[in-house]
């Protein structure tokens, strides 16, 4: 079952580090967030291949908003 990786705070989307279908470990950095100047790497959480990406660089998003999913 796959996994939702969600933001813990409200931010911009800096870049997307990672695409549909590509295989992560559980520390690869998948997105890189903005927030209060600085720049936040969000990880996988788990090994797997990432599922859907659900934001775009450029997009607010608040805390605890979906930003991707990772399938075993």
């Amino acid at each position: 079952m796959a996994a939702t990786i969600k933001s813990e705070m409200a931010g911009v989307i800096q870049s997307i580090e990672a695409a549909p279908g590509q295989s992560v470990a559980a520390e690869d950095e998948v997105i890189v967030l903005v927030s209060m100047k600085m720049e936040i790497p969000i990880v996988a959480g788990r090994a797997g291949r990432i599922g859907e990406i659900l934001v775009e660089p450029g997009d607010a998003v608040k805390a605890g908003a979906a930003l991707f999913t990772v399938e075993p």
